[in-house]
């Protein structure tokens, strides 16, 4: 068995990923493709994702994309400690659970990065964007308390796919300053998640990536066109719908975003 995950330490996709594995007591090594940032990604990664994004999985032979699709891969090669729920309902209820975190929450987070980090906006266009996007997370926050009700994880009675498919996207709205509502059920679910071992040593990536490289000076090679953010669908509307279409027509004609590239 000879497991590469192609990752980075700050992809809520990625962590989802490196929690399963560990979760499963999989070793794997873990790499950071070069030429993302520039939208140059080339060789092994871009053999195993066409798309140029992390996460991308190498199991031998066996190439595998996109983070849910890795999660199933893997629960289907890897079956012990499973992820996923029995019931079929259950699961349906999780994959949704998943599917909201990955293509509606993530787009908040993304687009606070954009402005804490890249500095794509700043002033009044900046706090109008920010003040959308508490809103937003307070709205989510609520829904996911509802969807916690009283199960002890996401999950259900164990910790499993849908509390690997939260946790990451939940910290990047925390480390932004949005912290959860205190004395809640969503919030003691919070801390139980962060206190697993898998959930800590993938936290610990990122603390550990931040000391040895961290962000730099991200928001200079943005402006000269060094560093280029991927806007994908549900990136490109939040930004829209939050008071940024200013920020992607601004991106575009500076040529400092990009989109997926094309197959060949």
């Amino acid at each position: 068995m000879s497991l590469t995950l192609y990752e980075h330490p700050l992809s809520p996709y990625a962590q989802k990923v490196k929690i399963a594995l560990r979760e499963k007591g999989l070793v794997f090594a873990a790499t950071l493709p070069q030429g993302m940032g520039a939208g140059g990604a080339a060789g092994a990664f871009v053999e195993a994702n066409p798309r140029a994004e992390v996460p991308a999985l190498v199991d031998g032979e066996v190439r595998v994309f996109d983070s849910t699709i890795i999660l199933e891969y893997l629960e289907d090669a890897y079956p012990a400690e499973a992820m996923r729920p029995h019931a079929p309902e259950e699961r349906a209820r999780v994959r949704m659970l998943e599917e909201v975190m990955d293509t509606h929450f993530e787009a908040i987070t993304w687009g606070l990065s954009e402005l804490s980090w890249f500095k794509r906006a700043e002033g009044a266009q900046a706090e109008a964007i920010r003040a959308a996007a508490g809103r937003q997370l307070a709205g989510f926050y609520a829904w996911l308390e509802r969807q916690l009700g009283h199960r002890t994880w996401f999950n259900g009675e164990a910790f499993g796919w849908g509390d690997l498919a939260v946790i990451p996207f939940v910290n990047g709205a925390v480390g932004q300053g949005h912290a959860l509502p205190a004395g809640s059920r969503f919030a003691e679910w919070h801390a139980r998640a962060n206190a697993r071992p898998s959930v800590a040593a993938t936290v610990d990536d990122i603390r550990q990536w931040s000391r040895s490289a961290g962000m730099g000076d991200v928001a200079d090679l943005v402006a000269k066109g060094l560093f280029k953010r991927e806007y994908r669908d549900h990136r490109l509307e939040w930004m829209i719908k939050s008071g940024g279409l200013d920020v992607v027509l601004k991106g575009l004609e500076r040529d400092n975003i990009r989109f997926a590239p094309e197959f060949g």
